[in-house]
């Protein structure tokens, strides 16, 4: 499926640290794994995969102080 053909928004994971961390994708799931190319192995031990919190472009700047 061409990624034209669905919207793709931003989610924030939570992390061990109370910090959170921005993935970009279609899904959850898609967004996870897009995590996981920026991201070396040991900085993804930290990251919670459960319940990422879906938000949009224009949000973003909102949620800029809870990134680590």
């Amino acid at each position: 499926m061409s990624s034209f053909n669905h919207p793709h928004y931003f989610y924030l994971f939570a992390m061990k640290s109370g910090k959170k961390k921005i993935g970009y994708g279609g899904s959850p799931e898609e967004a996870y794994e897009n995590l996981k190319l920026r991201l070396t192995p040991k900085e993804m031990e930290q990251v919670i995969k459960n319940d990422p919190v879906r938000i949009v472009q224009r949000d973003l700047q909102k949620h800029v102080h809870e990134l680590g």
